[in-house]
């Protein structure tokens, strides 16, 4: 699994050059470039060979790029791949991925091309069939990442819209526990209300204590807020310090048994405060 931070993940639509220059300077973790939902039919076309110009001109720092095609099976899906190959993209984030054979079917469409060489293939888990085959999906040779779309999730399981995503949470676990499981990325979905922060904070949280990564987002404003709340807070830093220190100090004296807080600190506890730490110190790095 990438040691990167994917807490914030900024969709922004290929059509618009003024909105690809101006990601260069956003806060954002990760940029998925839209050529899908965001373009318009009439606008494919230019929006894809302006992306290849943008990529190809770089200057996005340690952002990580992320490119969202077509579904194969539209008209423009193939030769989103094609027109593609020359920008060498750092990750193609395929739509409406139902089964592994999506995800196969992409890459040897890729393999035909040069520049994919060292590419990451991402996939959209955005539908009753992609949630029920996420294990297998998630299992994927070169896939990196999930990006879960609760947006059409919602819509093809004909749920209701409440805060706390009852009718999402099931779907919405399954998709974190097969991502995990594979040791891939995996992103939440979009919060749509984008005036509402302390609406966006709740489910960034939800997303946060599901075990997700990091959130999609549909306007930069939703940057901030998100980023904070997908990074380790001073209180969890310094519990997982102290419980490193701790555990080393019993293993030194071979107590056996190390307590921090009035609780026993264990190995798992110890892996997960470097990594904390360590995600914390990349946070760090790309912030300054």
């Amino acid at each position: 699994m990438s040691s990167r931070p994917y807490r914030s993940v900024l969709y922004l639509p290929a059509s618009r050059e003024r909105v690809l220059e101006k990601a260069r300077v956003l806060p954002t973790d990760a940029i998925i470039f839209d050529l899908e939902d965001a373009v318009a039919p009439s606008e494919k076309e230019l929006a894809r060979e302006l992306l290849v110009r943008e990529l190809s001109k770089g200057g996005y720092g340690a952002r990580a790029q992320i490119s969202r095609i077509n579904a194969l099976d539209t008209p423009w899906g193939a030769d989103d791949v094609r027109g593609l190959a020359s920008a060498k993209p750092e990750a193609i984030l395929l739509p409406k991925v139902n089964s592994p054979k999506d995800i196969t079917d992409l890459a040897a469409l890729m393999d035909e091309q040069a520049g994919y060489e060292d590419t990451q293939i991402w996939a959209m888990i955005e539908s009753p069939r992609g949630v029920l085959n996420a294990p297998s999906i998630a299992m994927s040779e070169r896939l990196a990442g999930f990006v879960v779309g609760t947006n059409d999730l919602a819509k093809d399981l004909n749920t209701r819209f409440d805060p706390a995503r009852t009718a999402l949470q099931t779907s919405l676990s399954m998709a974190v526990l097969a991502a995990r499981a594979a040791g891939i990325v995996v992103v939440d979905g979009v919060y749509n209300a984008f005036k509402d922060e302390d609406g966006l904070v709740a489910e960034a949280q939800q997303g946060r204590d599901f075990g997700f990564h990091g959130k999609t987002l549909i306007h930069p404003s939703q940057i901030g807020p998100t980023n904070e709340v997908f990074a380790p807070n001073p209180e969890e830093l310094d519990l997982a310090h102290r419980q490193i220190e701790a555990f080393e100090e019993a293993l030194k004296n071979k107590t056996g048994i190390a307590i921090v807080d009035g609780k026993i600190v264990e190995n798992l506890h110890v892996e997960t405060a470097k990594d904390l730490i360590a995600t914390a110190k990349m946070i760090e790095e790309l912030s300054s």
